[in-house]
This record gives C-alpha cells, sequence and structure tokens, in this order.
C-alpha cells in the first residue's frame, strides 16, 4: 500500500477509535498518542474526504450523517485489510499486534493468567493489554478487542462466543453458623446474606443435583458487592452467607476457615462468554486468542464443583 494509502488507513483506524471512544482523549489515551495528534488526523481525514464527519461543541461531539456512514465502512475497511494481512502472511504464520482485553478481576488474576502466558509464548510478536474490572464490559466504548464476561450477556450490538461455565456453591464461615447448619434451603433464608449484585440480590434459587427440584427463598443483604474477593472476605469475616464460585473457594474449604452449606443444593452454574464487536472480518490474532480462551476454559477442572 502506499504511503498515502497508510496514511488514510492510520487515519480512518483513528476516526473509529474516537467514535468507539466518544471523546478525543479517551481515543488518544487508548492510542497511546495525544490529543492532538488525534485531532490532526481527524481534520486530515475529513480534508481528504473533502466532508464534515464529526460535529464539535463545547459539551458534546456527535457523528454527521456523512460520518455515520464513513464510520460503518471505515471498521469494516479495516478488518478487511487485517485480514488481507493474515491472510497474504499464510495461515502457518504467527499474528502480530496488539490486543486489548477486559476480563473479570478474580479469573483474570489466576483462572486465565497462564493461558494468556501460553498464548504470549506461543506468538511472541503479539502483545496484549490485560484489564480487569468487574463492570460490564462495553467492548465499543472501551476501544478493545474482546472482553471475557460471566452471565448473560444482555447487549445485542456484540457478538458473544459461549467458552465455558462457573460452578457455585453456598458458603459461609462456621462461626455465623453456630453449632446448627442449616440442611435445607429455607433454613438459609433465615440467616444473613452477602448479595453479588450482577448474579443475585434479594432472592436466591437452589436446584436439588439429583432430583432437579428447584427452591427458590428471599434473602437479606447485610453487604452487596460486584467483587468475588469482597464477598469471599467479607464471608471470612463471618458477615453472611454467600454463593460463589468454587474455584476460589477451595483452600478455604480445605483448612476450615469457610463451610459449604446444603451441599445437595447447588445455584446454576454461570455462563462464560468472550465477546467482541461484530465485524466481517476476524484478524488472526483475535481468532487465535479465542480459540486459546476456549480450550482453557473448557480444561480448568478447578473451576468445578467437586
Amino acid at each position: 500500500m502506499s504511503d498515502l494509502g497508510t496514511d488514510r488507513m492510520a487515519m480512518m483506524a483513528t476516526f473509529v477509535r474516537i467514535v468507539d471512544a466518544g471523546t478525543l482523549s479517551a481515543a488518544a489515551k487508548q492510542l497511546g498518542t495525544t490529543q492532538p495528534t488525534v485531532s490532526r488526523r481527524l481534520q486530515a481525514l475529513e480534508r481528504s474526504l473533502g466532508v464534515r464527519l464529526i460535529q464539535r461543541t463545547t459539551h458534546a461531539m456527535t457523528l454527521t450523517e456523512d460520518g455515520r456512514r464513513c464510520y460503518e465502512r471505515a471498521r469494516e475497511l479495516i478488518a478487511s485489510w487485517e485480514s488481507f494481512e493474515s491472510e497474504i502472511r499464510g495461515a502457518g504464520d504467527e499474528p502480530v499486534g496488539m490486543l486489548r482485553v477486559i476480563a473479570p478481576h478474580a479469573i483474570g488474576q489466576h483462572q486465565l493468567v497462564v493461558p494468556l502466558a501460553d498464548y504470549l509464548k506461543r506468538y511472541p510478536r503479539m502483545s496484549v493489554e490485560w484489564l480487569l474490572h468487574d463492570r460490564d464490559p462495553d467492548v465499543i466504548a472501551h476501544g478493545v478487542d474482546c472482553a471475557i464476561h460471566i452471565g448473560p450477556v444482555n447487549d445485542p450490538s456484540v457478538i458473544a462466543v459461549r467458552v465455558g461455565e462457573l460452578s457455585r456453591i453456598v458458603f459461609a464461615a462456621p462461626a455465623l453458623l453456630g453449632r446448627r447448619r442449616p440442611k435445607a434451603p429455607e433454613e438459609l433464608g433465615k440467616l444473613p446474606w452477602l448479595a453479588m449484585r450482577p448474579f443475585y440480590r434479594d432472592e436466591v434459587t437452589l436446584t436439588h443435583r439429583e432430583t432437579g427440584e428447584q427452591r427458590a427463598f428471599p434473602i437479606r443483604p447485610r453487604l452487596t458487592t460486584d467483587g468475588l474477593y469482597a464477598l469471599r472476605t467479607a464471608a471470612l469475616q463471618g458477615v453472611g452467607v454467600a454463593m460463589g464460585s468454587s474455584w476460589v473457594l477451595a483452600e478455604d474449604l480445605a483448612a476450615g476457615r469457610l463451610a459449604h452449606l446444603v451441599p445437595d443444593w447447588r445455584p446454576a452454574p454461570l455462563p462464560i462468554h468472550l465477546i467482541h464487536p461484530p465485524a466481517r472480518f476476524q484478524p488472526a490474532r483475535l481468532r487465535l486468542f479465542i480459540d486459546a480462551m476456549k480450550g482453557a476454559l473448557k480444561e480448568m477442572n478447578p473451576m468445578h464443583a467437586r
């Protein structure tokens, strides 16, 4: 591609990042450059096309009609070019470039670091920006290539690939229970609870693992959080009963710091999805990353309750 073509591709990529990020400053941060540089690229693209793409005011930034058309075509062109590059290099060549990925704190710090390291070792010309937070990931607004999401996916604007599931158990500190441990789901409802906001708040449903019978009961949360580590720590302090992923509790259960309650009754497992923006073409680096995560998550036996 000529220098002019290369420049235009860079300008289009910057324009797409501006739209996805929402502001020039956010786009500059994601691209690792300065706001004036981003602004210059946008202005150069507008001059090259002879149209105004973004209407900027003091407090807002909106796409023009030309801008909306350009945005859709630019995304397709960028994805097409990346796919073309991958094909020209050959299927046997390694991917090159950067991936930006969002993952939940707990699973992103422990369960997925080893497969991430394996991916980086296998493809030494790849780099990954590994962003950890427990909010629902907005892959477009954050300008990331993909995100690992636990729970159902309610955003119809993204592609969601189911790659595994997380089993859960009901647990609490022995000190909270006293001498008598609950034997039926209804008895759990009489205890104070810790709520995991994304998955349960004021009601819990448990299923008998042999008969399939379901029972639901209300709970009274003393603490509500969206972080698995905070939930675990509060449970260790005896604040309340909670439901969580069995793999993160294994050591505490083995040491007796936490107790597995009503083991014949289980909460429904949580699906794990890898989500990414829709695109007609998928670059090799993302396709290979998705394959690596799929394989790793399916093989993670510690994530399933024994």
